[in-house]
C-alpha cells in the first residue's frame, strides 16, 4: 500500500532515505549517524526535499519497505535550499565547507529537468523487498501525483553504476536523457524523463 508519510514511520524512512543516496548523505554529514540525524531533521521540518509532506512510503507486513521524496519541481530549488539551511545544524562546522561544495557541485553537474515535471528527488526499497514492485508502485505514485498537478512529465536521477535502478526506470518507461561525469570524489550521474 502506498500512502503518505507519518510521523511513526520517521525510523524506516530515515534509514531508507539514507541507503537511497548511494553514499552521498555520508560525504555530505561525516558519517552514518550524522547523516541519519540530518535526514531526520529535513523530514520533521516543512519546506525541505525530504520533508514529510513530500514522502511517500509503501507498507507491506505492517512495517514501511520503501519510501520517495518527490515534489513538483519548481519547488525543488527552494526545499534544496532549506534542506542545506536545516541540516548544516545537523553536522559540525568544520563539515559545512564539505557540505556546502557538495550542495554546490551536485546543482552544477547534473542538467535540470523541465520545470513542468514532478521530480522524485530519492526513492528506495527495503534490501528484502526489492524486485517485489515497491520501487515500480512509487513510479506509479509519483506519476499519479504528477497527473494531478497537472505537470507533463516524472524527472528523477540516479548514478551511473546503480543498474538495478537504471534497469528499473528504463522498464518503467523513462528515458535517460543526460549524462554527467565523475567529478571530484561525486561519481557520474544519470537523468531519466518520463513524458506522461
Amino acid at each position: 500500500m502506498v500512502r503518505p508519510y507519518r510521523a511513526q514511520d520517521a525510523d524506516a524512512t530515515v534509514a531508507l532515505l539514507y541507503e537511497s543516496s548511494g553514499g552521498m548523505y555520508d560525504r555530505y554529514a561525516g558519517s552514518r549517524k550524522l547523516a541519519e540525524r540530518t535526514i531526520s531533521r529535513a523530514l520533521a521540518r516543512e519546506g525541505t526535499t525530504a520533508s514529510g509532506d513530500v514522502v511517500r512510503v509503501v507498507e507491506a507486513d505492517g512495517r514501511v519497505v520503501g519510501a520517495m521524496a518527490a515534489m513538483a519541481f519548481a519547488e525543488w530549488t527552494p526545499r534544496a535550499k532549506r534542506f542545506l539551511r536545516v541540516t548544516l545544524r545537523s553536522i559540525p562546522p568544520w563539515r559545512w565547507a564539505r557540505a556546502l561544495w557538495l550542495y554546490r557541485a551536485s546543482g552544477r553537474t547534473a542538467p535540470e529537468p523541465p520545470t513542468s515535471c514532478f521530480y522524485v528527488d530519492s526513492l528506495a526499497t527495503a534490501s528484502d523487498w526489492r524486485r517485489r514492485g515497491v520501487g515500480r508502485a512509487l513510479l506509479e505514485e509519483a506519476e499519479r501525483e504528477a497527473r494531478r498537478q497537472s505537470l507533463r512529465a516524472v524527472a528523477l536521477d540516479t548514478w551511473i553504476d546503480n543498474r538495478p535502478a537504471r534497469a528499473l526506470y528504463l522498464s518503467a518507461g523513462y528515458e535517460e536523457v543526460a549524462y554527467t561525469p565523475a567529478v571530484r570524489g561525486l561519481p557520474g550521474g544519470v537523468s531519466l524523463l518520463k513524458e506522461l
